[in-house]
C-alpha cells in the first residue's frame, strides 16, 4: 500500500485508504483532547489547594502511558497468534528503531502507526481515571509508579482478552458468539475502575470526610471548570467511539455518534431528576457525572443498538450514578470525583446493557456477565498488590500536614490561584 501511494497514481481504494486512515488519526486526536477534561473535570470537583497536583498527574499519565505503551503496552495487547491468555508481539525499542514495520496497512484500513497512535491513547486513559478516586491524599512520586505498572502490564495484558484477538473474543457459550465491547466500558473504563476502588480502599478517606461516622460534604472549588472538562470529554468521545469502529463505514460510524450523543444527553436528564428528587434541589455535579455515565454506558455497544436502545441506557445509567454516589458515600469510600460511580458503576453496566439490548441477536447478558468477572478479578487484585507493595516500600499517602495544607504547595510549593494558602486548612 505504501509502495502505491508513493510511486503510482492514486486509485479508488488509494482514496479510501487514505480516508479511513485520516478518520483514525483524528479520533486519536480527539481521544487525546480528552486528557484536557480529565484534567478540567478532576480538579474543578476537587479542592483549590490540590488544583495543580491533579494538573500535574493529568499531564505526567500520558507521558508515562504512551511511552510504556511504545516500550511494553502494544506487544502485550496484541500479540498475534498467542495462547489466548498471554502472549507479546515484540514491539520495543528494536521495533522503533525501523518505522517502515509500522507503515504496513492494518485491516486494509489504515496504517500501523495509525492503530498505534490510536490505542495508545486509550492506554493513558484507565490511569486517569484512578487518578480522580485516589486525589488530595495520594503521594505523587507513588501514583507514577503505579500508573507505569498498570499501564504497562495490567490494562494491555486484560485487553488482549478482547481486542487483541484473545479467549474472550472467542467465547461461545450460552449461544453467544464472543463477547463484545466496542470502545471500552469494560476494557477501559472498569479496568480503571478497579484499580480505582483498590486505590481508594487502601488509601482510606480524606480528613474531613466522615465526622462522627457520617459523610461530610467536601464542595467542589471551581463547578464551571468542571463543566468545561465535561464538554471538552463529551467531544471526545465521538473519537472514543466512533474511532473504535475501526473504518471511515459512514452507516457504522453514523450510528455510533447518534448513539454516543443520546445516551449522554439521557444520562443527564435522569441523574438530574434522580437527584433533584433526592436532595430537592438539582445537583450540577450529578448531571456532570450524569452525562458522563451515559457515555461510559454507551461505549460497549453503540454499534450494534438503535437509537432508542441507546437513550435508555444512558437514561439507566444516569440513575445508577446518583444511587452508586450515596452508596459509596455510606461505605466510607472516598471519592472526591465520582470515579467509581461513573466508571466502574457504569462501565460494568454498559457491559451487562450489550446483551440486553443487542439488535444482531450475537450476544448475551451471560456471556458478558462472565467477562466483567473476568476482568473484575485480576484488575482489582494486580491493583491491589502494586498499591500494597508501593505502601511498604516508598509509602502511599502523604502525611496529615502536607494533606491539610494541600498537596500544591507540598508536593510542587506551587499555588493553582495566587494568594491561596491562606485557605489551605480548607
Amino acid at each position: 500500500m505504501t509502495e502505491t501511494l508513493s510511486n503510482a497514481a492514486p486509485t479508488v481504494g488509494d482514496a479510501i485508504f487514505m480516508t479511513e486512515n485520516l478518520w483514525i488519526m483524528i479520533s486519536a486526536m480527539l481521544v487525546f483532547f480528552m486528557g484536557l477534561g480529565f484534567a478540567c473535570v478532576e480538579s474543578g470537583l476537587c479542592r483549590a489547594k490540590n488544583a495543580t497536583n491533579i494538573c500535574f498527574k493529568n499531564i505526567a499519565v500520558p507521558a508515562i502511558g504512551i511511552s510504556v505503551y511504545a516500550l511494553v503496552g502494544f506487544g502485550l495487547m496484541y500479540p498475534g497468534e498467542f495462547n489466548g491468555w498471554l502472549g507479546f508481539a515484540g514491539f520495543g525499542i528494536g521495533d522503533w528503531l525501523d518505522p517502515s514495520k509500522f507503515t504496513a496497512a492494518y485491516n486494509g484500513h489504515f496504517s500501523m502507526f495509525a492503530d498505534w497512535l490510536f490505542q495508545a491513547m486509550f492506554a493513558a486513559t484507565a490511569a486517569t481515571i484512578v487518578s480522580g478516586a485516589v486525589a488530595e491524599r495520594v503521594k505523587l512520586s507513588s501514583f507514577l509508579v503505579f500508573t507505569f505498572f498498570y499501564v504497562a502490564f495490567v490494562y494491555p495484558a486484560v485487553g488482549s482478552w478482547v481486542w487483541g484477538g484473545g479467549w474472550l473474543s472467542e467465547f461461545s457459550a450460552f449461544g453467544a458468539q464472543g463477547f463484545h465491547d466496542l470502545a471500552g466500558s469494560e476494557l477501559v473504563h472498569s479496568v480503571g475502575g478497579w484499580g480505582a476502588l483498590a486505590g481508594v480502599l487502601i488509601l482510606g478517606p480524606r480528613i474531613g470526610k466522615y465526622v462522627n461516622g457520617k459523610p461530610h460534604a467536601i464542595p467542589a472549588h471551581n463547578v464551571p471548570l468542571a463543566t468545561i472538562g465535561v464538554f471538552i470529554l463529551w467531544f471526545g468521545w465521538w473519537g472514543f467511539n466512533g474511532g473504535s469502529a475501526l473504518s471511515g463505514n459512514p452507516f457504522d460510524v453514523s450510528l455510533i455518534l447518534v448513539n454516543t450523543n443520546l445516551s449522554a444527553v439521557a444520562g443527564v436528564f435522569t441523574a438530574t431528576v434522580a437527584s433533584w428528587l433526592i436532595a430537592r434541589k438539582p445537583d450540577a455535579t450529578m448531571a456532570l457525572n450524569g452525562c458522563l455515565a451515559g457515555l461510559v454506558a454507551i461505549t460497549a455497544s453503540a454499534d450494534i443498538v438503535s437509537p432508542m436502545s441507546a437513550w435508555v441506557i444512558g437514561a439507566i445509567g444516569g440513575v445508577f450514578v446518583v444511587f452508586a454516589v450515596y452508596m459509596f458515600e455510606r461505605l466510607h469510600l472516598d471519592d472526591p470525583v465520582g470515579a467509581l460511580s461513573v466508571h466502574l458503576v457504569n462501565g460494568i453496566w454498559g457491559t451487562l446493557a450489550v446483551g440486553i439490548f443487542d439488535n444482531t441477536g450475537r450476544y448475551n447478558v451471560a456471556t458478558q456477565a462472565l467477562g466483567v468477572v473476568a476482568y473484575a478479578i485480576p484488575c482489582f487484585l494486580t491493583a491491589c498488590l502494586i498499591f500494597i507493595v508501593i505502601k511498604k516500600t516508598m509509602g502511599l499517602r502523604v502525611s496529615e500536614r502536607e494533606e491539610l495544607k494541600g498537596l500544591d504547595l507540598t508536593e510542587h510549593g506551587q499555588e493553582s490561584y495566587g494568594g491561596f494558602q491562606i485557605f489551605s486548612n480548607t
